[in-house]
């Protein structure tokens, strides 16, 4: 189910992807940076595969859920440049949710783990999708047919910001003055996809910044001088690298923990919807207390560096 401005948006944007990545991967192997695999290009692409074959299946479903709701919106935007302006800056604010929670419950983390399980920042990895996240993702939308903007423009707007956040995948692009107080940029979104501590759970907008300063999930891109390199993945990366292992790993580790016999209920709920790495013995670590050992580290270096 496509309406005319996602068929006008899907030709504008196939070829300029197709063209861009062409020239990342020319750009890459003049440079000698490594940026591509054939495998974990392969990988991306068959996840994409996957997401849109479920969302397409899907979307029927969650399109009518959201017309229901607009049959019974609140209020009505009569300007035109005020319905898109807000609808944008309003998608935008729940996708903010919607990704920190895919971030912060391990239940949907282990959803959104796929697209962080490449080792490479490249285009393609915007294509490494969350599988099953079509399955759900609607329902972060449904306040907006509430208010009054129609089903297919609401999934004309996530497509829209969609091919920004594509764009963002890129270790080519530095920094870009004043646009990074605004927009997410590259250099923000390295960060994002970086396991190091520091920048674990950081810069979750997918076209405005603006929610994470508002919220506390900012870090800006640091130089080697300032922080470590940059290294990208899973802060444990995944030991089997199949198609079916790259989907599913975490729900497995889920079931593993689960099943434990020495724990409690309260203790499976917690590795059910708790934060990503918590441990009830403290043999795992979330990314905030990742982030205390390695600010504990550093203050005991400063404070005897012969350590």
């Amino acid at each position: 189910m496509k309406n005319l401005h996602e068929q006008i948006l899907l030709l504008f944007s196939t070829p300029l992807y197709l063209v861009i990545i062409i020239l990342e991967i020319l750009l890459s192997n003049y440079r000698r940076r490594g940026l591509y695999t054939f495998k974990d290009t392969l990988n991306n692409l068959y996840l994409m595969l996957l997401n849109s074959i479920i969302d397409l299946l899907f979307r029927s479903v969650y399109v009518l859920i959201l017309q229901v709701c607009y049959n019974h919106h609140w209020i009505s935007i009569t300007n035109m440049f005020s319905y898109w302006f807000i609808l944008l800056l309003a998608e935008d604010f729940l996708y903010y949710w919607l990704h920190r929670w895919d971030h912060e419950i391990r239940f949907f983390w282990a959803v959104h783990v796929t697209h962080h399980s490449s080792e490479k920042m490249n285009f393609t990895v915007g294509f490494r999708s969350s599988v099953f996240q079509p399955l759900y993702r609607f329902v972060y939308f449904i306040p907006l047919a509430f208010l009054g903007f129609r089903p297919l423009d609401i999934v004309f707007m996530y497509s829209a910001t969609q091919i920004w956040g594509i764009f963002v995948h890129t270790e080519l692009i530095g920094k870009m003055g004043w646009l990074e107080y605004i927009f997410v940029t590259p250099s923000h979104h390295r960060v994002h996809h970086a396991s190091n501590p520091k920048y674990l759970d950081k810069n979750m907008g997918m076209f405005l910044i603006i929610w994470d300063q508002l919220f506390g999930t900012f870090q800006p891109e640091l130089t080697t001088e300032e922080y470590q390199p940059t290294r990208y993945g899973l802060t444990k990366p995944v030991e089997k690298t199949s198609a079916f292992d790259i989907v599913f790993h975490e729900w497995q580790a889920i079931g593993q923990d689960v099943a434990r016999k020495d724990i409690g209920w309260k203790e499976k709920w917690q590795y059910v919807f708790g934060p990503p790495g918590w441990s009830h013995d403290g043999s795992r670590l979330t990314s905030e207390q990742m982030r205390e050992v390695e600010s504990l580290s550093s203050l005991d270096y400063l404070r005897d560096p012969t350590s």
